[in-house]
């Protein structure tokens, strides 16, 4: 479908909170003594980084009435993120998430407040319209009233010919209810998603490591047009077609410095390329070159990244 005359080549829906990551390296919070202020919220990090390589990105979100607010909301203008829909909640203060700094899967808690708090006019029809990609996560689909605001507004989207997506980074810590996080999942794949999730995500979300070919059954069976299993230094496993077509990418060996934040890079890398036309291959070296750049240097990544980039050797 051509997005051309789409307003947005990017909407991303769900939690905007502060991050407070650990500063030094350690096994978990337990180690951890001292901690940086970050932007943070997987939506949010998926629309600046797509915005950091020159799409046009917006971000539903709420936030508290206080300060760390009003910096979350600063910080997704200054990425180049339209910051407009992000709605203001008088009544809870601003979530946020306390991070260890680790080269793998890192120790984190959440304080959930106004994050959970989206509504459904926070989604009307005219942004759904001009929308090219419509992307949540997880933790966004946790709690209500955020939980049925968002699936809903994803069949809305998908019915628009919007492209659903979504990060399937399930926790435990975040969502204890499992059964209830695989029934929102089937809900919310059923509008033709492309689905991305890790290796980690697969285990704790099925309790048992099971093979790529199983986890893509299992998605496409939901309704899922594309499955996407990131495999950390192993690269990458993606099943489109409804399961259909496979492929394996390798990856590269690389310095590990910082792992926060490497999988909505990959995911932000993959959308870029998608939204140029490239083959899944394509999208997912597309990915994995932007995912190196986050997991290569500590903090958000840099601006003024280039699409070209990420496109050497993708055809």
């Amino acid at each position: 479908m051509n997005f051309q005359n789409r307003s947005y080549d990017l909407l991303a829906v769900g939690e905007l909170l502060v991050d407070f990551i650990g500063h030094e390296l350690a096994d978990n919070l337990l180690q951890t003594r001292d901690f940086h202020r970050y932007q943070g919220g997987s939506p949010a990090n998926m629309a600046a980084n797509m915005a950091r390589l020159g799409n046009r990105t917006a971000l539903v979100a709420c936030v508290g009435n206080d300060n760390l607010g009003v910096y979350l909301k600063d910080r997704v203008a200054e990425a180049g993120v339209d910051p407009q829909f992000i709605a203001v909640d008088p009544a809870t203060p601003t979530s946020l998430v306390v991070v260890s700094r680790t080269r793998g899967t890192p120790d984190f808690i959440a304080y959930r407040q106004a994050d959970c708090c989206i509504l459904p006019e926070h989604l009307p029809e005219s942004l759904l319209n001009d929308t090219a990609i419509f992307h949540t996560t997880c933790f966004a689909l946790s709690r209500q009233p955020a939980q049925d605001a968002i699936v809903q507004a994803a069949h809305r989207a998908n019915k628009a010919g919007c492209q659903v997506s979504i990060d399937a980074n399930y926790a435990p810590a975040i969502w204890p209810d499992r059964a209830q996080a695989q029934r929102v999942l089937a809900q919310y794949c059923a509008a033709n998603a492309l689905v991305k999730l890790s290796d980690d995500d697969a285990v704790r979300l099925f309790e048992i490591r099971q093979e790529p070919e199983q986890i893509a059954a299992y998605f496409h069976a939901l309704g899922a047009r594309l499955v996407c299993l990131t495999l950390g230094a192993d690269g990458s496993f993606i099943s489109y077609e409804k399961g259909g077509q496979t492929i394996r990418v390798p990856g590269r060996a690389i310095q590990v410095i910082d792992a926060t934040g490497a999988g909505d890079a990959y995911w932000a890398g993959f959308l870029t390329a998608w939204l140029e036309g490239y083959d899944p291959e394509g999208c997912a070296r597309a990915g994995a070159r932007l995912a190196e750049k986050k997991l290569t240097r500590q903090g958000p990544l840099p601006g003024g990244l280039k699409k070209e980039e990420l496109f050497r050797n993708a055809d």
